[in-house]
């Protein structure tokens, strides 16, 4: 990770409050306006918003599973839209993460983060429950207090004052994190049926098992699978990787059939604006400041300032990627949802992503991320395998 203070900034949605609560005091140039035109638009659930907590993996993979049980399900009409509970998914993950933890003496990344294949792994092995069934029991989550008291408790387990495990450690911790974001519900009624939250899953028509997760990095062989080497990635989940071209490939392909993916990124750039657009924009070499001079805009100055014009974009290539994750400077920062594609008024390519941050910047809580950001930035996309060609699926051994 590049920073923990930036990933909380990003994925806990500390931005308005934390490291935007003052503005800079050199006055700042206009931003571009944009006009954008969408060429494909694929149907999202209500923008949420995942405050102050790091689980943007979390509400950006459970718009993702929205958006599929929508096309699964082929329901047109908006009222009926799923809205699963994210604090079902997260509960379940603080849990097992616990466990595997202490089966680990405590060499493993104890945190708010996690990625897009641990909602699939949960739904695979606890199901799903609806928003009705577990809201959780504050109406924006603040997450503060859990995550350290979750994660004092599992250090001091892993210190093992009684010498050995007891049977209640677990049991403690359950405890802990269902005061905090609610009991599970075991059973439940929908439309005056009675399900489980795995014969929900199944209702839904979600299928964990067909998704698959696909990047592109050089420090693996293309067309084999590897866990990609990120804190989150604590279950140590495995992705597809193939090259820079097929992946962009692959995520466009996806759109252009009817498909959303769940997208893990860099968001930490400064292309990636408050207003709601990402373009790959050249960066200058980072000048030490103290966190006033970073908080308050005086001190050395980090890039040039914004124009009013475009600004031009690096052309993303395999070596940018690779050079980025190799250096840490393209890092697990945000999951996002990607649900379409558009065109600026230059022709520039975007991609449509509905992020979790509530309905801020200037498109109500969407982005505009352009081809070369999501190019240069992306750590991995998740798509069911549907989405891929038969001749990506015959690469890759996928059925």
């Amino acid at each position: 990770m590049k920073k923990n203070l930036l990933i909380a900034a990003f994925c806990a949605m500390l931005i308005p409050t934390a490291i935007f609560a003052q503005q800079p005091r050199i006055p700042q140039a206009a931003e571009p306006e944009y006009k954008f035109t969408v060429v494909k638009e694929i149907p999202i659930t209500s923008v949420k918003n995942q405050n102050s907590s790091g689980t943007c993996w979390c509400f950006s993979a459970i718009s993702f599973l929205e958006s599929e049980v929508i096309r699964i399900k082929g329901i047109k009409d908006a009222a009926q839209y799923p809205d699963l509970s994210e604090m079902f998914v997260v509960g379940q993950s603080y849990k097992d993460r616990a466990e595997k933890y202490i089966r680990l003496d405590g060499n493993l990344t104890f945190g708010a983060g996690s990625e897009a294949d641990d909602v699939l792994d949960v739904i695979r092995d606890y199901g799903i429950v609806p928003q009705s069934a577990m809201p959780g029991k504050q109406a924006l989550p603040i997450h503060g207090e859990i995550d350290a008291v979750t994660l004092a408790y599992v250090q001091a387990i892993n210190k093992k004052p009684n010498r050995t495990l007891s049977e209640n450690w677990k049991s403690g911790f359950d405890a802990i994190v269902d005061n905090f974001l609610g009991v599970p519900p075991t059973s439940f009624e929908v439309n005056g049926k009675t399900y489980t939250p795995a014969s929900y899953r199944d209702e839904l028509g979600i299928v964990p098992d067909d998704y698959v997760t696909i990047t592109s990095f050089t420090h693996h062989p293309f067309y084999t699978q590897f866990a990609i080497e990120v804190c989150d990635n604590w279950r140590w989940d495995t992705a597809y990787n193939v090259p820079m071209d097929e992946m962009m490939q692959i995520l466009k392909e996806a759109i252009e059939k009817g498909y959303t993916a769940a997208w893990g990124a860099d968001v930490s750039e400064r292309g990636f604006s408050r207003t709601g657009v990402a373009r790959l924009v050249e960066t200058v070499a980072a000048i030490p400041q103290t966190d006033q001079q970073r908080l308050t805009g005086n001190g050395p100055a980090a890039g040039p300032r914004p124009s009013a014009a475009i600004p031009k974009e690096i052309v993303a290539t395999q070596e940018y990627r690779q050079k980025g994750f190799d250096e840490q400077t393209t890092t697990d920062d945000h999951g996002m949802h990607i649900f379409g594609i558009a065109k600026d008024q230059e022709g520039t390519l975007y991609y449509m992503v509905k992020n979790s941050w509530g309905e801020s910047g200037n498109y109500k809580g969407i982005y505009y991320a352009s081809e070369n950001y999501v190019a240069g930035k992306t750590i991995d996309i998740v798509v069911h395998k549907d989405a891929l060609s038969k001749d990506m699926k015959k690469k890759l051994g996928i059925k």
